[in-house]
């Protein structure tokens, strides 16, 4: 997963592909948030603001800034609301991702900066949509009431690959009931990006949002056949073993696993809910009623239970003694972690 993503020139975020778009005729693969509607991003400068304020910061984090959607929407926002944003840093792997950013925000000059990786230490508040899910698992079959751990190997007599498993002292954070052969994920990488971010986060708050569960609802002992998905031309498959570099790969975020991470680390749980809970708390339905029919039945994309509003959860984390943050005040699920 690691190389199909990253791999230099070749991995699937490596390369000039167009990736992010709403249709399929732009050549893009799938839609983020912030590309379905601009009212994503206005509705989060909310709790970005407070989140400012409450942790007397003015910089702004964003990581894998995708076409660079949300950072305009958030600097546009941010400013309307009369908040001060000195900085907005971009943290993003990918070169050509970082070309079409810098095109995409060019109107807000040298506020916006551009770095490959963690510095030592930062402040501000950090955001984060669909980045988690992109961070490369760890895959594990119990197969004939044995556990593997399930890796790639070349395939033996054609072109292309294949799965070979190999025992391994591997397991998930929790027992899965049952005797069923079970496919599943474990998010080492995720968790030990929690960690170092909160090593290195020494003022200021975090956001993230992406799809996924709390622990019990992952390693459900129906969820037998994993989470692990492919995006390409706005289509799904589960298959990252064929076209590699040229389609999305991710996995589903064990919430539980990243608020431990967090916590383990000195980060303070400052809430965890669905998308449309936090959208909603953040005041979406003032922009909905300020838009147009269109406007509105694309920002309705972002809550219905049936698309992004469910399936989709946020989490959000504290350096220091936790507040009240505006997007967890109706709907927290802190305690199903």
């Amino acid at each position: 997963m690691a190389m199909a993503l990253y791999a230099p020139g070749l991995g699937y975020y490596a390369n000039s592909s167009t990736k992010f778009g709403q249709m399929p005729s732009s050549g893009s693969d799938f839609v983020t948030a912030p590309e379905l509607t601009p009212m994503f991003g206005r509705t989060l400068a909310a709790q970005v603001a407070q989140a400012l304020d409450k942790t007397g910061t003015d910089t702004v984090w964003e990581f894998g800034a995708g076409s660079g959607a949300l950072a305009g929407q958030l600097l546009d926002a941010l400013a309307a609301l009369g908040t001060k944003v000195a900085r907005y840093r971009i943290v993003d792997l990918s070169g050509t991702l970082r070309a079409r950013q810098q095109l995409a925000l060019a109107a807000h000059g040298d506020r916006v900066e551009w770095l490959s990786e963690l510095p030592e230490t930062m402040q501000g508040v950090v955001v984060g949509n669909e980045v988690l899910d992109a961070m490369p698992v760890q895959l594990l079959a119990r197969v004939g009431g044995a556990w593997f751990e399930r890796g790639v190997v070349k395939a033996p007599d054609a072109d292309g690959w294949s799965w070979q498993d190999r025992p391994t002292e591997l397991r998930p954070p929790v027992e899965v009931t049952g005797d069923h052969d079970y496919l599943t994920e474990i998010h080492p990488q995720a968790e030990a990006f929690m960690a170092t971010l909160a090593d290195r986060l020494t003022q200021g708050a975090a956001f993230f949002i992406d799809y996924g569960f709390p622990e019990a609802e992952y390693y459900h002992p129906q969820r037998h056949m994993g989470t692990v998905m492919c995006h390409r031309a706005h289509m799904a498959d589960g298959d990252p073993l064929s076209d590699v570099g040229l389609k999305d790969i991710t996995a589903h975020v064990n919430f539980t696993g990243i608020a431990l991470a967090g916590q383990n680390a000195g980060l303070e749980v400052l809430g965890y809910c669905s998308q449309a809970r936090f959208l909603l708390n953040c005041g979406l339905l003032t922009h909905m009623e300020q838009g147009t029919p269109a406007q509105r039945a694309m920002a309705a994309h972002l809550v219905h239970e049936h698309e992004m509003g469910e399936l989709f959860k946020v989490i959000g984390f504290a350096v220091g003694a936790p507040w009240d943050a505006i997007g967890f005040a109706e709907g927290d699920r802190t305690h199903t972690l």
